[in-house]
């Protein structure tokens, strides 16, 4: 197994945990999702750097232009 998908089935453990709080309001459930959002983060930077998520293209004349003021 990639290390992205054991990030992903984390952060699917997380949301699982998450929805057994009975209040969304609790810091355990605000704890959880917060956890779930990190795996999935993770497992998002890791495709990238396998390779399997092309990088973010840029507009190089955005880039090169200053703020005005």
């Amino acid at each position: 197994m990639k290390p992205s998908e054991i990030y992903k089935e984390n952060a699917d453990n997380c949301a699982m945990l998450a929805e057994g709080e009975p209040s969304k309001d609790s810091p355990a459930y605000k704890r959880y999702r917060r956890m779930e959002q990190a795996w999935r983060s993770l497992a998002e930077e890791q495709e990238w750097l396998d390779g399997e998520v092309p990088p973010v293209r840029t507009n190089r004349a955005d880039i090169s232009k200053k703020p005005s003021g």
